[in-house]
């Protein structure tokens, strides 16, 4: 579980850096934006989080490709690059994080799980996506997805 500690090393690290970062939520529903805005005086580097639950707000929202949606399905490493490289670049972020997975308990397949979320960092170097599978419940899975991708961002500023 992420706790003030490490958010105030996320504060830290944006601070010394002098970055701002969005977030691209689908699955986390704003989990890690409402985790983030816990910190206070965290307005001068969190710049906005975006939740694009459907399709057509990652299409919108975040310039996600319609046709890499359309091959590779919403939850998957090609969509949360893509997420997370709009949110940085659409609104003029230096990272964007984003999530995209099936938090449950419906709506998992054999090769698309319930608890698999693949979580994705974009800086203006570098891109990356890391992928999980968690086994709980919808909400124990939500937080597990959002402390991850914390976790994530935190080791890669």
């Amino acid at each position: 579980m992420v706790d003030g500690e490490l958010l105030n090393k996320i504060y830290l690290k944006l601070i010394k850096n002098n970055y701002k970062i969005a977030t691209a939520e689908s699955c986390t529903g704003g989990l890690i934006g409402h985790m983030l805005t816990n910190v206070s005086g965290i307005s001068n580097y969190f710049d906005r989080g975006i939740i694009s639950y459907s399709n057509t707000s990652k299409i919108d929202l975040l310039d996600v490709p319609e046709e890499i949606l359309k091959e590779y399905g919403a939850v998957s490493k090609e969509v949360a690059i893509a997420m997370a490289e709009g949110v940085r670049k659409k609104y003029g972020v230096n990272i964007g994080l984003s999530t995209t997975g099936i938090a449950g308990p419906t709506g998992g397949t054999k090769e698309k799980p319930v608890g698999l979320v693949f979580i994705g960092i974009s800086f203006e170097d570098k891109s990356y996506v890391k992928k999980f599978v968690f086994k709980g419940d919808r909400i124990k899975n939500k937080k597990s997805m959002s402390d991850a991708a914390l976790k994530i961002l935190l080791n890669n500023i």
